[in-house]
Formats: C-alpha cells, sequence, structure tokens
C-alpha cells in the first residue's frame, strides 16, 4: 500500500527464498487485543490479481484474522457535464449497473467485475476523466454480457426520449460486433 510502512522484525530468508511464511511484522493491530506484533501465517493472491490476502496470528493472543493489501491510487476526479468535479464513487457505477440489469440474469459478481474494469479503464486516461468517457466504459464493458441491459443502460445514458433512440441503438448493435 502506497504511504504505508511495513517492518520486517523476525523470519529468515534464505538465497533466493524470498520472504518466509512466518515472518513477524509490526504495526498491524490485532482486532481482538489490539496488540502491534503479529504473524503472517498464509498469503494469497486474491480478487483476480488486484490484491494479497494475508492470513494473521497475534503474537499476543494467538487470534487470527485476515488482511488485505492492494494498491493505493491517486484520487480519480469525474467532470461532469455542468463542468463540476466529483471524486470518481464506483458505487454509482454499481448502482446504475444493478437498475441497468434488473430482472436479467447477471450475477452481482459480474457486475463487480465491470466497475472493476470501468474504474482500471478510466483510470489509464489520467487522474481526471469525464463522465461521458466514465459512462462510454461502461456501455463497452455492458454489451458482451446482456444487451438487454446495455440498451437499458444507454436510455439512460444517452437520454432516449422516443422509441426512435432505441431503433437507433439497436441498428448499432446489430452493425458492430461486440469488444
Amino acid at each position: 500500500m502506497a504511504g504505508a510502512v511495513r517492518r520486517v522484525l523476525g523470519g529468515t530468508r534464505g538465497a533466493g527464498s524470498g520472504r518466509s511464511g512466518t515472518d513477524i511484522l509490526a504495526g498491524m493491530q490485532c482486532p481482538s487485543c489490539r496488540a502491534d506484533d503479529s504473524k503472517v501465517v498464509d498469503s494469497r493472491v486474491a480478487e483476480e490479481g488486484t490484491a494479497i490476502r494475508r492470513r494473521r496470528q497475534c503474537l499476543t493472543c494467538s487470534h487470527r484474522f485476515t488482511t488485505f493489501e492492494r494498491v493505493d491510487h491517486a484520487p480519480l476526479t469525474v467532470v461532469k457535464s455542468s463542468e463540476e468535479r466529483e471524486p470518481f464513487d464506483r458505487s454509482k457505477v454499481i448502482t446504475g449497473l444493478v437498475a441497468a440489469t434488473k430482472g436479467r440474469d447477471v450475477e452481482l459478481g459480474v457486475l463487480d467485475q465491470i466497475a472493476t474494469r470501468v474504474e482500471d479503464a478510466v483510470r489509464l486516461k489520467g487522474n481526471e476523466v469525464t463522465s461521458a468517457v466514465v459512462g462510454l466504459t461502461v456501455l463497452d464493458e455492458l454489451r458482451p454480457v446482456d444487451e438487454v441491459a446495455y440498451l437499458r443502460f444507454a436510455s439512460v445514458y444517452k437520454h432516449f426520449d422516443a422509441a426512435a433512440d432505441f431503433h437507433r441503438e439497436l441498428e448499432l448493435l446489430e452493425k458492430s460486433p461486440p469488444g
């Protein structure tokens, strides 16, 4: 995690072996007794490679707990059409996706993955992106998952106000391959 400091107090390091599974770390408080010292008993890649899941054991009370290590990103700002700026809010993307997929056979886990891909894609464009870029990225990610949900999201995002708008969007869907 950017800015986080971790001190390795113990553990062995062999030639090329890296950190052992029993390194003792300072600064991670036990949720049970609030002691600062714990040891890592297991580490695994989590969340499709975007996080590390660590099982820890408190050296004071032996309580086991789980921590996650993730990259600490710079703030992402969305510039709305009114020129107002606000922090990127992943939950807004998920809320829009949930509304678009209501009654459809799309699991929440898939929507969470879409939101992650959207956030990752817009972060690649810089620390400040327009709401239009966010909306188009959501559409690009949603289309291969469910075209009905895509049309629902497009109808709100693109402000459809007549049946002709749906017809035009359907024609665009038929002309261009997904993805």
